[in-house]
């Protein structure tokens, strides 16, 4: 009689880990009504497409002043606890463009690649896109990323480029492991979406 060793049976996953993710739509029309926003919609969309974690969004819809934005990151961060908080608009160089001072104002440190990386992205399109100046920081436990204004420019800068040549990498391939250093819960992507980056150590059994 021959012995059959029957088939180890795959351990199930965890869940993911829910997560708080902070919108700021900075624009002076939206925040008056005089004109639809489209910010926080094309945020909302792409993180519930890109991430298996159960996500809480925590919204504001601001003018474009500078004490009032930087108001609200801090609200975000300390008050509500988002480990994540995205801001879109108020990124180029008109005078009333004051997202990345006011962003700067609330730091604690200067994560200059994250800039530097959606310019390259939005090269690939127009040339103009050398006057944006959109930055990241680090507030206490928290990672705040200026993004560009309109849908597509959101979604290129985080998803990237995978069919261009040379392929160019999103932003948020990086997110996941920043959160992960600076003490946030554990964000899994949609491979599919876009693959986060960890070193081999920081690597959890992948959902695919």
């Amino acid at each position: 009689m021959t012995d059959v060793t029957p088939a180890s049976t795959p351990v199930p996953l965890p869940p993911p880990e829910p997560i708080r993710i902070g919108l700021v739509s900075v624009s002076d029309r939206a925040s008056a009504g005089t004109y639809e926003d489209k910010g926080i919609p094309a945020l909302r969309e792409w993180l519930e497409r890109a991430l298996w974690n159960p996500i809480q969004f925590v919204t504001r819809l601001i003018p474009d002043e500078q004490a009032g934005i930087s108001a609200t990151l801090r609200e975000l961060v300390d008050v509500e606890r988002c480990p994540l908080v995205l801001t879109t608009g108020g990124t180029g160089p008109a005078k009333r463009d004051v997202t990345p001072e006011a962003t700067l104002a609330v730091a604690d440190k200067e994560m200059p690649g994250f800039g530097e990386q959606m310019r390259q992205i939005s090269l690939r399109f127009v040339p103009t896109a050398i006057l944006s100046r959109q930055v990241a920081v680090i507030r206490g436990d928290s990672l705040i990323i200026n993004l560009p204004g309109q849908p597509k420019s959101i979604a290129e800068t985080l998803e990237g480029l995978p069919q261009a040549t040379p392929p160019a990498p999103g932003i948020f391939a990086a997110v996941p492991y920043c959160i992960d250093l600076i003490g946030g819960p554990y964000l899994e992507t949609r491979e599919s979406v876009v693959k986060a980056f960890r070193p081999k150590t920081a690597q959890r059994p992948s959902r695919g």
